[in-house]
């Protein structure tokens, strides 16, 4: 039995995302609304850091030098916002917080590439919506309406005396002494 925590959790949860893990290079697509418009904005560079994998808050940091500046974002990855984490190039690393390629430039930031299957990595498979049974309507042969006759209606009023007799009307005024 599931706890209550464990169902709300299990809800924001996309069912399938990229196996991203440290040292890899990665494409992030975001949606960035501005205004009454949305656009998906990419964000390319080396995941320096990975937490919480298994769990529905799991998110990676993500660096790049732009400019001349280095710039880090934070995305969680089961994010609605998030649409799509491309692995592009994955490198071996022995730790899961690469702190220090913040210090290295240049050649120094180089990392050992590694092969691996970057349409495997990438494919997320499709997601099969189960829809619920539907209850079968068993259709009906229509009815064949048998006309019958009624009697003619009279116009006549009914006598006086099985009329209902008229209801006395209340005086509002208070009885005189």
């Amino acid at each position: 039995m599931q706890s209550v925590i464990d169902k709300i959790n299990a809800k924001y949860k996309k069912p399938h995302v990229v196996d991203v893990r440290s040292g890899d290079t990665v494409r992030v697509h975001q949606k960035i609304k501005e205004g009454n418009k949305e656009r998906i904005q990419v964000f390319e560079g080396m995941v320096i850091r990975t937490t919480r994998p298994n769990s529905h808050t799991s998110s990676i940091t993500v660096r790049k030098v732009a400019s001349g500046v280095g710039v880090e974002k934070t995305y969680q990855v089961h994010n609605p916002l998030v649409v799509k984490i491309e692995v592009t190039k994955r490198t071996k690393v022995r730790r899961n917080y690469l702190s220090y390629m913040r210090d290295r430039s240049g050649k120094s930031a180089r990392l050992a590439s590694v092969d691996f299957d970057k349409a495997g990595v990438n494919a997320i498979p499709e997601i099969e919506v189960k829809e619920e049974p539907k209850e079968e309507v068993v259709e009906e042969a229509p009815k064949t309406e048998v006309k019958t006759e009624a009697p003619e209606e009279t116009t006549e009023k009914a006598p006086e005396s099985e009329a209902t007799p008229p209801v006395a009307e209340e005086s509002t005024e208070a009885p005189t002494k």
